[in-house]
């Protein structure tokens, strides 16, 4: 049997339906807010794919930093995980296609919509976004100013010019129109017994010395044709949509944003590092001095979050 705080620091998994899709929620601490309260929740908006898993060892280190005291809970995008079997990807298809929940605009409302139904409009909230979830952080900011946002962290955030950054040149073209192409290889990859594609998966990613070995099952989940599917169609739009940063407001919401930027990002280029900072010279603006990838979950999961810590001891010392 494990400790007491070997059980604290084990994580709830939930699925349920949030806008009509299928949506997987990670929970470190009180698994119900709406019975329990809370203060302050931590809700990690993960980048595309969105799988939760990928963020495991993350929030496990925030939720222990801060003393197990504050709820740390990470929400897939809709569509982007695979259902049990009790569950279809969608309840009614119908309803899902008329949101269009898998894309961009539907996914900013299926975590508006998540936090309505499952989040006390009293608890405040420290939102850190990864990716494409920083673009979407910015803009559930934009569309609801009442919620208690005490900080946003923003992780090598694409919240701007996707299409021409580097890796956005190389993406674009399979994303918006060859992405069908995708989809045989990952049906036959999907009939392999769940052995052989974890072992794949080690294989495909042994070149990372500290790979972090939470992350394989994520990884294996995404061998679906549904979540691929959903994923790159997410991601197609995010090459036509994301163009111009929001700066209205990350000036009217300065005081509450960190930026991260990598500085080998071929999704974000360090030029854009220095454009925000050119724009906003009182923001909490920083650049990467640890090397660190923009997919940073697989190896440095640990260190990210012993980062954000830092960063966020002064704001929570003062609840």
């Amino acid at each position: 049997m494990g400790t007491a705080e070997e059980d604290m620091d084990k994580p709830g998994v939930e699925h349920i339906y949030c806008c009509g899709a299928v949506t997987e929620v990670l929970k470190f601490g009180a698994q119900d807010l709406r019975r329990v309260g809370a203060r302050l929740l931590f809700l990690v908006i993960p980048g595309n794919p969105g799988v939760v898993g990928f963020y495991q060892t993350f929030m496990q280190t925030l939720y222990q930093a801060f003393g197990r005291r504050y709820p740390v809970w990470a929400v897939s995008h809709a569509g982007h995980c695979n259902p049990p079997d009790a569950l279809d990807m969608v309840e009614e298809p119908s309803v899902t296609e008329a949101r269009d929940v898998f894309g961009l605009n539907g996914q900013i409302e299926h975590k508006l919509s998540f936090l309505r139904e499952h989040v006390s409009r009293e608890t405040r909230l420290v939102l850190i976004g990864h990716s494409i979830g920083c673009y979407i952080i910015l803009d559930m900011m934009k569309r609801d100013p009442g919620l208690k946002v005490l900080k946003s962290v923003l992780l090598f955030p694409t919240i701007e010019r996707m299409a021409v950054t580097p890796q956005g040149k190389v993406m674009t073209p399979v994303l918006c129109h060859l992405r069908y192409v995708a989809y045989v290889p990952i049906f036959l990859l999907s009939l392999l017994p769940e052995r052989l594609k974890a072992s794949a998966v080690r294989w495909v990613l042994g070149g990372l010395r500290a790979l972090d070995h939470a992350t394989i099952p994520a990884t294996v989940s995404l061998i679906s044709v549904d979540c691929a599917a959903n994923a790159m169609y997410m991601g197609s739009q995010e090459m036509r949509m994301v163009l111009e940063r929001e700066n209205a407001t990350i000036r009217q919401n300065l005081n509450k944003l960190i930026f991260y930027y990598g500085a080998t990002d071929h999704w974000c280029p360090v030029q854009y590092y220095h454009d925000i900072k050119r724009d906003f010279p009182t923001g909490d603006i920083r650049l990467c001095e640890n090397g660190l990838r923009h997919a940073f979950v697989l190896d440095a999961g640990k260190q990210m979050a012993d980062m954000v810590t830092d960063w966020l001891h002064t704001d929570l010392n003062d609840l």
